[in-house]
């Protein structure tokens, strides 16, 4: 039996793919497209360890996984839409509770751009089912996320890396999607133990080691998890990019090192 290998680029886990075995590593962020994602199942099967973990990972490539995982940690509501009969029973449970504008996220859109406001339940059911066969009047492609419209809440942004943490506000008086590179401002931002607490237990759950998180704290302060990444942009933040990068190449040299620790003879393939 040979000793496990620690693949270090994702052309030596091309390269390799098909001979990696149980108790192999590879290090580093998947380089794959949305069709390829078969194949995050494939190592767990196989038993191929990654750092960053699998789980964070794909979490940090998907939203609605995100609103899967993270459900009761949400707004009241949050799911995902994968048809209209899914949009269909949200329409009686939304306006059961009195929720009438809300939001949609597309799964893969970053910086804001897949967010979309709805000043009803009933018209966003209609544009979908109406425009979804229609190449010209554009088109929502399911899956995505719909949560209820929570006005003026706070946009929080947390960065976690190792015993580095900092949180800064973000707000745009003119736009509700608070993004910072389309007119929002950025002011620090003290975390409650409360807020601190949320952000570690996702965290947790995720498996994530580092993470780019954003919190939604609401006028009557009840706090929400929005999204969590394992990488975002540093607009508005403190720490520099050089010291960021050097922060993560950091926590992943430690894991590598313990790693390496515990597999004597192990054979690194970049």
């Amino acid at each position: 039996m040979r000793p496990p290998w620690a693949i270090t680029s994702n052309r030596a886990l091309r390269k390799h793919y098909h001979e990696l075995q149980a108790g192999d590593l590879f290090l580093g962020m998947l380089s794959i497209k949305p069709s390829e994602e078969y194949i995050f199942a494939d190592l767990l099967d196989r038993g191929i360890e990654t750092f960053p973990p699998l789980m964070a990972q794909y979490l940090s490539r998907s939203k609605c996984l995100q609103a899967q995982i993270y459900e009761r940690y949400m707004p009241p509501l949050t799911f995902v839409a994968r048809d209209r009969h899914d949009l269909i029973r949200a329409v009686n449970l939304y306006g059961e509770h009195g929720v009438s504008a809300v939001i949609t996220k597309q799964n893969r859109f970053n910086c804001g751009l897949g967010i979309h406001f709805w000043e009803s339940f009933e018209a966003l059911y209609s544009f979908v089912t109406l425009t979804n066969q229609s190449f010209l009047l554009g088109n929502l492609f399911y899956p995505f996320v719909v949560q209820p419209f929570i006005k003026d809440v706070t946009d929080v942004r947390v960065i976690i890396l190792g015993d580095y943490i900092e949180a800064y506000s973000r707000k745009n008086p003119h736009n509700f999607r608070n993004n910072l590179y389309f007119g929002g401002e950025a002011k620090e931002y003290v975390l409650s133990q409360e807020e601190l607490a949320l952000c570690q237990e996702v965290m947790k759950r995720g498996r994530f080691p580092y993470a780019h998180i954003d919190l939604m704290v609401t006028p009557e302060g009840k706090v929400y998890l929005s999204e969590i990444n394992l990488r975002g942009g540093l607009k508005g933040a403190k720490i520099s990019t050089r010291d960021y990068q050097a922060k993560i190449e950091a926590i992943h040299q430690e894991f590598f090192n313990r790693w390496l620790a515990e597999h004597p003879g192990a054979q690194i393939i970049s």
